[in-house]
């Protein structure tokens, strides 16, 4: 009986694994082996770097709410605190969008958070 080696098979994967490693420095990008390593480590990167990516835009826009709320004299949290008693449901995105474009809107929800301080 032939001997099979699943040929295509073998060579589609070992492909498959080379063009996602394309780009890569190296022996990295052309060795099955050390390209698989390279793949699998990258395929995990980035997974974990999508979480981290959130976590970097939240604390970004965070520091803009920050730094448009010291020009009014009022800190983070205490706006954060003023707008949960006002029930004012606006997200940090939005807050931080609002401070940079619209100076007078913002303005305006200050006045809001400060209201519902008191």
């Amino acid at each position: 009986m032939p001997r099979t080696t699943n040929a295509p098979a073998s060579r589609k994967r070992r492909s498959r694994i080379l063009d996602r490693a394309k780009g890569f420095r190296g022996s990295r990008s052309k060795l099955i082996r050390m390209a698989s390593e390279a793949v699998d480590r990258a395929m995990w990167m980035s997974t974990a770097h999508r979480k981290l990516k959130k976590r970097n835009y939240r604390n970004l826009w965070i520091v803009r709410i920050s730094a448009a709320c010291r020009a009014h004299d009022i800190s983070y949290s205490r706006l954060t605190e003023g707008l949960t008693k006002a029930n004012v449901r606006l997200n940090r995105k939005m807050l931080s969008e609002i401070a940079i474009h619209d100076a007078d809107g913002f303005k305006t929800i200050i006045e809001t958070a400060k209201a519902g301080l008191q």
